[in-house]
This record gives structure tokens, C-alpha cells and sequence, in this order.
């Protein structure tokens, strides 16, 4: 059995786990993220390695990075959330640990985990996840490889155009889905809602304490839950523009399955429902034509430290 290590580096905690062939997660370890020290981050990594390796015959080593990787998968060209810049990190951690080592984007690790292991186990060719956090993220996998383009840095889906002239993106663009879809989307849906409209979204503006911008992610999917209408709007509202995007991906890329990841999909069928309404509607046209499965992601916080394992294991 083939051991690999994989490390999923966030903007707030570094994560890692020992991973046999079937995608098992054998051994796990987490450190928080010295975000703003590019030595420190490197040096948590490296201990983090070090300890997960320590009576473990360990093959290789997958690092995903929340940001941008070169084509060689070497180098991290930029991170919004760390410190890195041209960051050379499969060599410092390759030389500190003595093993191969790998750099992937988070999104890219957590798509592979669920086509191998996850969601999208069944397919044999092509997949398109979208990871629905803070932001929007995701992965797309065809002829069973990931899809990295010609410079490493494809697949960013949360920063597809959806509103001509919408509302301003962090990348710098007007109207990206990431904007409409994503958990930031859903607050701020539902923060304007409830001071338009107070007495419908009073369960909301309880657990907020009577405060709309007070409303965050976790209160909007309870409220929800309990029947709250702003905050099932507000989810209506993200499946909306979710399902639309999901259905563009069927149109251009024929994918065998479609999987919604992250944080905002705990809601379960409050989110995934108004989706697979929306795609269907949107794709109404082609009723009588195959057309992909829209799925949940499967394998949570775990996805990419098993993703990012089985890449190293194909090095």
C-alpha cells in the first residue's frame, strides 16, 4: 500500500494527513497559519510534514495552496490570503523533508479528491465541482485529468462575468459569480433584506440581536432551517445564480457530473434545490439530451488533504 502525505494550506490553518490508495485518511495534524510570515508558513509546513511522516514509510508529499501555482507545479506565483509571491515552495519543502513534493491550487485538490474518492467517484472522465465558501472556487477534470491550462491558473469559476456592470469583485472585475453564488452573496442578501423588511426576517434579526450587518453565514442557514422566509430567500437567491453557472459548465464542457462543494452547502436542500431548479430551467432546451447529475461534494474539510495526497501519489 502507497502512503502519501497531503497538506491543505490555508489563510488560517494548515491541515494534514497521512493517506493510503483508497483515499483513507490514516493519521491527521494541524497547525494554525502564520498568514502574514512567509518563513514561518513555510517552517509550519515542513513540521507539519515532518510529523506526519515520523513511522510512515511516506512516498511523496501534496501541498494544496489557496492561490495561484505555476504550470510546473513548483511555484506559488500569488496568494490573496498569505503572504507568498513567487513563492518557490515544492523546493524548500522537497529539500527540508527529503521526499517529492507537489503544489496544487485548493480548489484543484478538493475537484480531484471528490472525482476520485468522492461525489464523482462513479465518473471515468470528466467532472466540474464549485466550491461555495467565502468566495467561489472549484476544479474541472476532463478525459480524467485535472484542467490547468497553459499557465497553471485555470478553472478560477468564481470569477466567471454573470451581471454586466454587477457588483465589484475582489479580482478587480464588475458582475462575477462570485458575487451572486457565493457565502458572502448569501449575507449580504439577506443583511438587505432584513432591514428592508424586518418583520419577515425576525427570527434572523433575533439570533443577530436585533442587528442586520450583525447577520453572518451560520445564522442565515439556522434561521433558514427554522423557517425563516428572508433567510430562504437569500438561498434561493445563491441557487438561483448557482444553478445558471452550473448550467453554462453543462453547455460548454458536457461534464459526466456536476459537484457543489464548501461551507454554504450544510444547508442541504435549501441551497441545492432552487440550484437544480435553476439548471434545469436554464437548460430547458436540451430536455431530451443527456444532461450531468448535479451532486454534493462528499468528503467535507477532508477533501483537500486526500486530494492533495493522491496527486503527489501521481508524480
Amino acid at each position: 500500500m502507497t502512503l502519501t502525505i497531503g497538506v491543505d494550506v490555508g489563510g488560517t490553518k494548515v491541515a494534514g494527513g497521512v493517506v493510503d490508495d483508497t483515499g483513507t485518511v490514516l493519521v491527521q495534524a494541524r497547525r494554525d497559519t502564520p498568514a502574514d510570515d512567509v518563513g514561518k508558513t513555510r517552517d509550519v509546513i515542513i513540521e507539519l510534514v515532518a510529523e506526519l511522516a515520523a513511522g510512515h514509510d511516506i512516498q511523496a508529499v501534496g501541498i494544496g495552496a489557496a492561490g495561484w501555482i505555476d504550470s510546473s507545479r513548483s511555484t506559488v506565483l500569488f496568494a490573496p490570503n498569505l503572504a507568498w509571491r513567487d513563492e518557490p515552495l515544492r523546493a524548500y519543502v522537497s529539500a527540508a523533508v527529503g521526499l517529492p513534493v507537489i503544489v496544487e491550487n485548493d480548489g484543484n485538490v478538493a475537484a480531484w479528491a471528490e472525482f476520485r474518492y468522492g461525489a464523482a467517484r462513479h465518473a471515468d472522465d470528466s467532472m466540474v465541482m464549485f466550491t461555495i465558501g467565502t468566495g467561489v472556487g472549484g476544479g474541472i477534470v476532463l478525459g480524467g485529468d485535472l484542467v490547468r491550462g497553459a499557465h497553471g491558473i485555470a478553472a478560477e469559476l468564481g470569477h466567471m462575468l454573470t451581471v454586466p456592470d454587477g457588483h465589484q469583485c475582489g479580482c478587480g472585475r464588475l458582475g462575477c459569480i462570485e458575487q451572486y453564488a457565493s457565502g458572502s452573496a448569501l449575507v449580504r442578501f439577506a443583511r438587505a433584506a432584513a432591514r428592508q423588511e424586518p418583520h419577515r426576517a425576525a427570527a434572523l434579526l433575533q439570533l443577530a440581536d436585533g442587528e442586520a450587518e450583525a447577520i453572518t453565514g451560520p445564522m442565515v442557514t439556522a434561521a433558514a432551517k427554522g423557517g425563516d422566509p428572508v433567510s430562504a430567500e437569500a438561498f434561493a437567491q445563491v441557487g438561483r445564480w448557482l444553478g445558471t453557472s452550473l448550467a453554462d459548465m453543462a453547455q460548454i464542457l458536457d461534464p459526466q457530473i456536476l459537484v457543489v462543494g464548501g461551507g454554504v452547502i450544510d444547508a442541504g436542500d435549501l441551497l441545492m434545490g432552487p440550484t437544480r431548479r435553476s439548471f434545469t430551467e436554464a437548460l430547458a432546451q436540451r430536455s431530451r439530451l443527456p444532461v450531468a447529475e448535479i451532486r454534493p461534494a462528499e468528503l467535507g474539510n477532508s477533501a483537500g488533504v486526500i486530494g492533495a495526497a493522491d496527486l503527489a501519489r501521481r508524480i
